[in-house]
């Protein structure tokens, strides 16, 4: 039934085993298996107003008490959770003496990063913001990802999401049966949780983008492991699934932020083209980001892809961003053989710690001749196969495990363990 060299590889990508299971105290009242979304005008309407309308979740499906958290858009360890027993416990699980000693930076008074002082040429710390460096100098952390390895590849990723008005853009992208890596955050996913779950219906891969989309660089330990903790739960409480990828805001990440991931068993997904489409109207007009995603679309036919493909930065942020891609995907499709998310073009069979989803090998999504990689059944199933294209509810294309594939997926971790230890 399986290839065990190759799901014991899909098992140990990226995983560094030190802090054990901690997403396992994590509740939800979702089951990603079967989704069904309630059918409210949020939910359902394209007019931005009604789609941004705040609304109580059904608390069987989405219930939290909000002492228990820190404040959304706030530093992950406000509202006083840093002193809490249950982040108490998880920050002193972790062996803070072998954490790199790297300092805290700080932003100047324009926004802008301080990097005075800093080796820039040598790098040591490994600062992607400073020169873009994408292979650690530590040992013990899990390596970035930054592109799709096979020719003519688009890795379709959107940051910032859930948005609450992304309802015509995720039916576009249902349409087109295309799944992408949506780097969720977590105080949007509080605020719009139903929104989370479409992405895990849909069959998207979902990722983290931290509580409050901060320069990571800048936060302090306890601040860095707060940041990624409760974004980890948020994702869980509304979706059922925790992400082993994360992806930094603005790409600010060096080797102190990646251990502290890599406690967490999480690996940075970054990029290597960006659209700039966030700054629209900050910096950058329209047509500027259209020369941008023109020239990358070129890319597909005119050689440079020849030898391996791109993962390309682009944002569910807000309506001109998801207009941007709306327009622009039709001529991505005509120009690049495959367009399909990280986990996909990675060969990630499960991006999330409770393998109840898998998503399918790249030869696996060349076979089901789909434009995009579609979350499957981990007993191999219709992994070219696109969920209904009802709004209200669905049932996600993914499948339990059996009893049989479980115990054959625990021998294989136990191998791993040992082989790591």
């Amino acid at each position: 039934m399986f290839n065990s060299v190759t799901v014991a590889v899909a098992l140990v990508q990226g995983i560094q085993l030190a802090t054990a299971a901690y997403y396992d105290s994590f509740k939800s009242g979702v089951n990603p298996l079967n989704i069904s979304i309630p059918s409210i005008p949020q939910t359902t309407s394209y007019d931005l107003a009604t789609e941004c309308t705040s609304y109580v979740p059904d608390p069987s499906l989405f219930n939290f008490t909000a002492s228990e958290w820190p404040t959304v858009w706030q530093t992950a360890t406000s509202n006083g959770i840093n002193s809490s027993a249950e982040f108490t416990t998880l920050y002193n699980s972790i062996a803070w003496a072998n954490a790199p000693n790297i300092p805290v930076r700080t932003l100047n008074t324009d926004g802008s990063m301080n990097t005075a002082g800093y080796d820039v040429v040598n790098d040591p710390n490994c600062w992607w913001t400073v020169s873009g460096c994408t292979v650690p100098k530590l040992a013990d952390v899990n390596k970035d990802i930054y592109q799709c390895p096979e020719p003519a590849t688009w890795g379709l990723t959107y940051d910032d999401g859930p948005n609450c008005s992304h309802n015509a853009f995720y039916d576009f992208l249902q349409e087109k049966n295309l799944k992408a890596s949506m780097f969720y955050i977590g105080s949007n996913v509080m605020d719009w949780p139903y929104g989370a779950m479409r992405g895990v219906r849909d069959g998207h891969h979902i990722a983290s983008h931290t509580w409050s989309h901060q320069y990571m660089t800048t936060l302090t330990n306890q601040e860095l492991l707060a940041e990624f903790y409760y974004t980890q739960k948020a994702i869980h409480l509304a979706t059922g699934v925790t992400p082993r990828y994360w992806r930094a805001p603005y790409g600010d990440v060096d080797d102190r932020v990646r251990w502290i991931a890599s406690q967490l068993n999480m690996t940075c997904v970054l990029w290597d083209y960006d659209t700039n489409d966030w700054a629209v109207g900050e910096g950058e007009t329209l047509q500027q980001v259209q020369t941008a995603y023109s020239n990358f679309i070129q890319m597909g036919t005119n050689g440079t892809m020849a030898s391996s493909g791109n993962i390309v930065l682009t944002h569910e942020i807000n309506n001109t961003t998801m207009q941007l891609a709306i327009d622009n995907l039709p001529n991505v499709l005509s120009n690049y053989k495959h367009v399909t998310n990280v986990a996909t073009c990675q060969n990630i069979t499960y991006p999330y710690f409770e393998q109840t989803i898998s998503f399918p090998s790249f030869s696996q999504y060349l076979a089901s001749n789909s434009s995009a990689g579609n979350a499957s059944t981990a007993t191999g199933g219709a992994a070219g196969s696109s969920p209904t294209t009802s709004a209200t509810s669905t049932t996600s294309g993914a499948l339990s495990l059996t009893s049989q594939v479980n115990a054959g997926l625990m021998v294989l971790m136990a191998m791993v363990a040992i082989a790591v230890n």
